[in-house]
């Protein structure tokens, strides 16, 4: 048997300068597929399932990027075509996976999913197509109506985007040997929600409600798509999407139903608690005293480069070094490749003049003018250990400063902080710090969630700030929870279909 692999992940926030190029992407193509198999990602699971069930797997193209702006059309253009192509030169195929965002916006397309889904279901015709996504996603019946199952990761961070792709890989596998066909159907429910972890409090207690709900209906899949609230589309929400058998569609309506309704009616509970860079870490000089002392992490959710930030927002740096935390504080990392290449260029145990972080633009700071000490460097190349463990990350030239005894680590491509390595790359032991600070919005909890005495939330101003209130909605004509007091569920003129 010979399933399909192929895909474009992009979770685009709109409200980003410029477009997304296609030379940001990395792209894997052919047999480079195979060697991402062990990784802890949706194309090294998918990879892996093909592998335990004796399938080939016929790796075409997967691109990616970092979360950014809307994608350039000819970018977007070009892969699908590559896919497409790939998909019907290999033909005939038992099988397709697709491995997707579900938050991806084009340039004059608003639903990549749904016209990428569309297009390779052109080529494949009645052959299974199921399809892995980050629960961020912003996601369409017009997309589900081209796929016979989808699977979202259930956890944020995502740490199980392996193994959602092998149970993609799973049940077409099913359906390819069996010959029966399941369908999907998406609920979408008018909720902006915040950046909700699902390691605790609401986000925990609604993820095992959903898969309480799955077991009962006994459906192929039940997932919910916490939806991407920093992009203006006209179908930006909150969704619940569900794959069955034909036989089993009241059983999948009635957990969708179930679902949808109550994500409606606890959705107050999902109110985040804005803090700014000063409060939180009153906060977190509090939490460390009822903890007898740390680390306490201190993570700004509003420069969050997995939303789409630039990383070089210096709010919260700031007012540390204004706090004089001196020795029992270290941040990691701000995205300067330009303060880096000084570092570098300088070497260890010099000592210079440096202009770091707010370069991309006045929402997330002004630049800091310091004098640093460079106390060690680092190429970058890292192994990830939590989420995506096995696989690489490059974050370019890397370089430990000190300022006023504080360590801060900058480096030179941007990517929040998912673990301790990138502390660890330049000789940081979290461990021995009573303030650790990072960008992040929940991903880090992979990494920190066990050894961290608390975790205090900075919402300094940025584009992934908890106060989404701040961005103007032009395509979207529906009432939004909660930045409409009005908005209800079901939605008044609208099918609960």
């Amino acid at each position: 048997m010979r399933i399909g692999l192929a895909g474009i992940s992009h979770e685009t926030n709109t409200y980003c300068q410029g477009l997304t190029p296609k030379d940001a992407f990395y792209v894997i193509r052919g047999e480079k597929f195979s060697e991402t198999a062990g990784q802890h990602s949706d194309v090294g699971g998918a990879v892996d399932a093909c592998n335990a069930l004796g399938v080939e797997p016929v790796g075409i193209l997967f691109a990616s990027t970092q979360p950014s702006a809307t994608i350039e059309r000819e970018a977007y253009e070009a892969f699908k075509e590559e896919i497409l192509l790939g998909l019907a030169a290999e033909m005939p195929l038992e099988g397709c996976v697709l491995l997707l965002h579900g938050a991806g916006v084009v340039d004059g397309i608003e639903d990549l999913e749904a016209d990428l889904c569309r297009g390779v279901r052109e080529v494949v015709g009645d052959v299974p197509v199921a399809a892995s996504f980050d629960l961020h996603g912003n996601v369409t019946q017009a997309m589900a109506d081209e796929l016979n199952a989808v699977f979202a990761c259930h956890h944020y961070p995502h740490v199980d985007l392996h193994e959602r792709a092998a149970e993609a890989v799973g049940i077409v596998h099913e359906m390819a040997r069996t010959g029966r066909r399941s369908r999907c159907s998406v609920r979408s429910v008018p909720v902006l929600l915040p950046t909700t972890t699902t390691y605790e409090g609401v986000g925990e207690t609604a993820l095992a409600r959903l898969l309480d709900l799955e077991k009962q209906s006994g459906i192929v899949d039940l997932s919910w798509f916490h939806g991407f609230p920093y992009t203006d589309v006209a179908h930006v929400g909150s969704f619940v999407a569900a794959s069955y058998f034909p036989e089993d569609q009241a059983e999948a309506e009635g957990a969708l139903d179930t679902f949808t309704r109550e994500l409606w009616s606890t959705r107050e509970q999902f109110r985040a608690t804005s803090l700014s860079a000063e409060a939180a870490l009153a906060e977190a000089n509090s939490r460390a005293e009822e903890t007898g002392g740390g680390p306490v992490v201190i993570h700004e959710t509003s420069d969050n480069c997995g939303g789409g930030t630039p990383g070089d927002g210096t709010h919260l740096l700031r007012a540390m070094l204004e706090a004089g935390l001196g020795g029992e504080a270290c941040f990691s990392f701000l995205v300067d490749p330009e303060v880096a290449a000084q570092a570098h260029e300088a070497g260890v145990g010099a000592t210079l003049r440096v202009s770091l972080g707010g370069k991309t633009d006045d929402l997330h700071g002004e630049p800091l003018d310091l004098e640093v000490y460079v106390k060690a460097l680092h190429d970058g190349r890292l192994i990830m250990q939590h989420m995506f463990k096995g696989a690489p990350l490059n974050l370019g030239p890397m370089a430990r400063l000190v300022v006023d005894d504080m360590d801060i680590v900058v480096a030179s491509r941007r990517s929040q902080t998912f673990d301790q390595e990138p502390f660890l790359s330049v000789g940081i032991d979290v461990m021995k710090y009573k303030y650790v600070a990072l960008k992040s919005s929940n991903h880090f909890r992979a990494g920190f969630q066990q050894l961290a005495k608390a975790i205090v939330t900075a919402d300094t101003p940025g584009l992934t700030t908890h106060h989404i209130e701040v961005f103007p909605r032009q395509k979207c004509n529906r009432r939004l929870w909660p930045l409409d007091d009005q908005a209800t569920y079901p939605e008044e003129g609208a099918s609960d279909g």
